[in-house]
This record gives structure tokens, C-alpha cells and sequence, in this order.
């Protein structure tokens, strides 16, 4: 198992990065860098491949919708060429929030979308002349107002063809996808008690219709790690954040987030957070989410306990333990996680 972690973008920028590095030196094998609608993650991950040195740095993620597949090729192969190979894809629907509210884009047809964009993606990187018609029309025919362009390669060498794609996903057909076409699966919210329950049937159905030659699926899931015997006071931390993915991102029957908590058995639980959330009751949208829900989806208290958490996410599949280390020195929590690992 590897350790990552998820930049801090709500901050700032060069501070985040410069943490990174400090982590790396710690052992850290990977980072992800968000987007939503703050700083684009692009920028964000070109300057870590100039401050690092061996860490993989991923997207978590690049939505389908903001920008063609083509550009997502090259925004990818541009990171993998000047961090040395180190670039990972992470790609997602993201929501109707984002696309819509942010971006200004219909929020339709994301399976599609995303499987295209895959597709799309490793051609371009194996530099054929990509020509495809779907959802995407590469090049734009005659009968859509096309009238000057011709099928075309990458015009520069990537450094890989296969560089590795994560897709974020939470839903059955969308988790069935990612099993099927991905390398790795960022799923969110991911409490390892319960997911097999929730994703073992859709992960399995993918698994069957999967090219070996992808090798095993990776997984990246995790949450805020503290050690010690006042520890677990920091599971509070994930109140917040899972009260605004399960209550505000999103309309009512429209929460991909608000349908895995009911999956995970929180049906109630669920209504009330949103029902809070949407009538601007924060603080009390994060006191309703239940403390089961706070300890399974965190790695926080005594270090034997802590230990017991990385071995469920394991167990769960979870390949990659991507972390948020909270206290007064987190450094040396990645570090003393990253000796448990090896």
C-alpha cells in the first residue's frame, strides 16, 4: 500500500506546495490536486513537478466537461514530460453544481463522456491519427460546421503511452466503468466497513469485461489522520466536510454523495444533514452527520487503533491510502504511516 495526500487548495498555493515537499522527504508517494472551482489544477501540479522530485502528482480531479479530451491529453503528457514521468489522471463527472453553476455546461450523458475521454486519451498518447465520432467529433464534420479540419497525431512525443487513469466515481454503473477501463478508482467518502456492500457488485461486474493487460484495479481512499490518545477529538474535523458533500453538493435527488449515504445505511441521517445544509443551518448539518460515519470514513486516536484503520482500509481493497494528516506535526504522521506500509 502507498501513501498520498490531497493538496490543500482552499489556501494557499505555495504554502500547500511547500508542505508537499516536506512530505515528500517523509516518504509521501503521491499527491492529488483538486479543482472544483477554486485554482485550476493544472498550474497547481506543474509547479510540484518542478519542486519535486519523485512523487507522483494526479489530478483529483479533471472534469469531462470543462475541457475537450484532447486537452486533457495534453495537459497530461505536458505534466508527465517535465515531472519525469510522474503524472497521474485523475478524471470525474464532477456534478451539476460544478458543470453547470461553474462552467456553465449541461450536465449530460457523464458515462459516456467519460468512457470517450478515456478512450481519447490513450490514443492520443500512443500518437494515432485520432479520428472518432461520438459524443465527441474528432474532426468536427461537414454536417456540424466543420470545414477545415483534418484527423491529427500529438504533434510532440509523450513520455509515456500509458500514462495511469483514475477515474473518480461513486454510483453502480459509474463504479462498474471504472473498473472496467481505469487504472485506479478515487472514490469518495469511502468507509471501508461498508464497501463491499455498496460497490462489490458493480466493482465485480467491471472486473469481468476488464483487459488484464490493465493489471489489477488501484484504489485511493482515506481520510484525516491523527495519532495519539486524544486523537480521536479530530474526527470531528470530518464533520464539516461530509455535512457539505452529503447535504450541499447538489439538489435534492440530485446528491450523488447525499445517495452513497443512504447506501451506506444512513437514510435519515442523510435527509436530515441536506434538509439542514439547504436551509442554511451549517453547523447543524455537521452535528447530524453520525459518529460511526466520522470514525469509519477517518484514521484518528491511539496509535494501535490507527493502525487497525489503515488495516481495514486494506483489507477493503484501498491501495493507496490517501491521507489528511491534522496536528501539530504532520510530517512525521505521514512518515510514521509510511513505515507501518513497508
Amino acid at each position: 500500500m502507498e501513501i498520498s495526500l490531497q493538496l490543500d487548495y482552499a489556501g494557499d498555493a505555495r504554502a500547500a506546495c511547500d508542505a508537499a515537499v516536506a512530505m515528500e522527504a517523509a516518504g509521501l508517494d503521491a499527491i492529488w490536486v483538486a479543482e472544483a472551482w477554486g485554482f485550476d489544477s493544472a498550474t497547481i501540479m506543474g509547479y510540484l513537478a518542478a519542486r519535486t522530485e519523485r512523487l507522483a502528482i494526479g489530478s483529483a480531479i479533471l472534469n469531462v466537461y470543462s475541457r475537450t479530451p484532447a486537452l486533457i491529453a495534453q495537459t497530461a503528457a505536458g505534466l508527465d514530460a517535465v515531472s519525469g514521468g510522474r503524472a497521474l489522471l485523475g478524471l470525474g463527472a464532477s456534478g451539476p453544481q460544478v458543470v453547470e453553476g461553474w462552467h456553465g455546461m449541461p450536465y449530460d450523458k457523464p458515462l459516456a463522456r467519460t468512457r470517450e475521454t478515456v478512450e481519447i486519451c490513450r490514443r492520443v498518447w500512443r500518437r494515432e491519427v485520432v479520428e472518432h465520432h461520438g459524443l465527441f467529433d474528432m474532426p468536427l464534420p461537414p454536417e456540424k460546421g466543420g470545414r477545415h479540419g483534418k484527423p491529427l497525431k500529438l504533434l510532440t512525443r509523450p513520455l509515456r503511452s500509458d500514462i495511469p487513469v483514475f477515474l473518480a466515481a461513486l454510483g453502480p454503473a459509474n463504479v462498474a466503468m471504472t473498473a472496467e477501463i481505469a487504472d485506479g478508482w478515487l472514490p469518495h467518502l469511502f468507509l471501508p466497513e461498508k464497501a463491499h456492500r455498496v460497490w462489490g457488485e458493480p466493482l465485480a461486474r467491471g472486473t469481468a469485461k476488464r483487459d488484464p493487460a490493465l493489471g489489477p484495479l488501484r484504489t485511493v481512499a482515506g481520510g484525516i489522520l491523527a495519532i495519539g490518545d486524544d486523537a480521536a477529538r479530530f474526527r470531528d474535523k470530518a464533520r464539516p466536510q461530509i455535512a457539505l458533500y452529503v447535504g450541499g453538493m447538489g439538489a435534492r435527488g440530485k446528491n450523488f454523495y447525499n445517495d452513497l449515504a443512504v447506501a451506506y445505511g444512513y437514510e435519515k441521517e442523510a435527509a436530515e444533514i441536506q434538509d439542514l445544509y439547504l436551509a442554511g443551518r451549517l453547523r447543524d448539518a455537521a452535528a447530524a452527520v453520525p459518529e460511526e460515519f466520522c470514525e469509519q470514513v477517518t484514521l484518528c486516536g491511539p496509535e494501535g487503533y490507527v493502525r487497525e484503520r489503515v488495516e481495514a482500509f486494506r483489507e477493503a481493497g484501498v491501495t493507496m491510502l490517501n491521507v489528511a494528516p491534522t496536528g501539530s506535526d504532520p510530517v512525521r504522521l505521514v512518515e510514521t504511516v509510511k513505515n507501518w506500509l513497508t
